[in-house]
């Protein structure tokens, strides 16, 4: 089995020249606040990668350790200023230990802070993936972090494996390599569980696989391996492989490339979102729900066909023309996530109707979809349980 699975990572891995890596805090804390060794560790590995023909862009976290330790404190941040004043402190010294790393190697580095909003505007979006294109083009590696001191919760990624994965998928990356402080993806938490035995591949996600993350954390961490197993099932629906991996193991980055078996590797799905719509499944946040019936379930996720009203059960939310919803099936299973064409007020009067009969309720018919399937994203898939092992 493990031979079988060394040649699956190896065919994987063969080829890919664009690498994310994604550094969590629990791999870059030590006892100076910042763990320099590690770093530069990471850094020489990074180097080496680029040397041999291979674009590295970098998302990290340790802007609020990094700050937490500029001002010798050692009890935990409780509330979100503090956690943002300590960011904006270690923020600096965080880029200018990676900088001057990079430098003394011959590369030079650029820092872009990045929250939800960034990237939830189109616009924007656009703006971000042009720039990270001209410093990949300029051989400048990118090093990304969330601007946690002005973030709030509206615009938060929530953890840094959420916004690696966006990253991901905007520089079109060929794998996607998340450090962390576990060796991979273990079937029930390690921490209880002396009989935890870690996955070595998975193939596709099934409540097995899902379920077995938590979202305990470490004490500097914030996401816990639910959100790496989440941003892993994101960035594998563009078709892009994703390796959990242990952040403070010697030459894990070489190990990674070469093939080797260490951490968890998630295959890509084979039909693999556009860009776009993985900008609407995984980048938007749904201003709203629309509770649809069994047949538009059956012609949105099997027939890859357009949201009409007459799909529609119920409206929650308020939410006007243009702004993403969610579409979820009477359990409340998220099925979707779409650009409305209508707003809340006036799907509640048109939901259930033909669209024959649009005009004569609202007075006008700008559109037929409520929802049209070049603006929705598929997320449902039918979950089985099958042995990723």
């Amino acid at each position: 089995m493990k031979s079988v699975t060394k040649n699956i990572r190896q065919e994987t891995i063969a080829g890919a020249k664009t690498i994310l890596v994604k550094v969590g805090s629990a791999v870059l804390t030590g006892t100076d606040g910042l763990d320099l060794k590690i770093i530069n560790s990471l850094v020489k590995e990074m180097t080496e990668l680029i040397r041999n023909g291979h674009t590295i862009v970098l998302v990290t976290s340790g802007a609020i350790v990094s700050g937490k330790h500029r001002l010798g404190m050692t009890a935990p941040l409780k509330s979100i200023r503090e956690k943002q004043a300590a960011a904006a402190i270690g923020q600096g010294r965080l880029m200018r230990v990676y900088s001057k790393s990079f430098e003394k190697r011959g590369l030079y580095v650029a820092q872009l802070l990045l929250t939800l909003a960034d990237l939830s505007d189109r616009q924007r979006y656009l703006n971000i993936r042009n720039t990270l294109s001209t410093l990949i083009e300029w051989r400048v590696t990118p090093i990304i972090n969330e601007n946690d001191s002005v973030a709030v919760d509206e615009i938060k990624f929530g953890d840094n494996d959420t916004l690696a994965a966006m990253i991901a998928n905007m520089v079109e990356a060929d794998l996607f390599v998340n450090l962390t402080s576990t060796d991979g993806l273990y079937d029930c938490n390690p921490a209880g569980n002396r009989k935890a035995n870690l996955i070595s591949l998975v193939r596709e996600f099934t409540d097995e696989i899902e379920n077995a993350a938590t979202c305990e954390t470490s004490p500097v961490g914030m996401g816990g391996m639910k959100s790496k197993v989440m941003a892993a099932k994101s960035v594998t629906s563009m078709g892009i492989p994703c390796i959990i991996a242990p952040g403070k193991a010697p030459r894990v980055l070489s190990k990674i490339i070469a093939g080797r078996e260490i951490g968890t590797l998630f295959l890509p799905k084979s039909h693999k979102l556009k860009s776009k719509k993985y900008w609407i499944a995984f980048t938007l946040r749904p201003r709203g729900r629309l509770v649809i019936d069994e047949g538009a379930k059956t012609a949105l996720c099997e027939k890859g066909t357009s949201l009409l009203p007459s799909g529609i059960i119920d409206v929650e939310g308020d939410f006007v023309l243009g702004d993403p919803v969610g579409l979820i099936d009477r359990k409340g299973v998220l099925l979707a996530k779409g650009l409305v064409n209508y707003s809340a007020a006036e799907i509640h009067k048109i939901k259930g109707l033909k669209t024959s009969q649009i005009s004569q309720v609202l007075g006008h018919k700008d559109y037929d979809e409520v929802i049209h399937r070049d603006n929705l994203a598929i997320i449902y898939t039918e979950k089985k349980a099958k042995n990723n092992l």
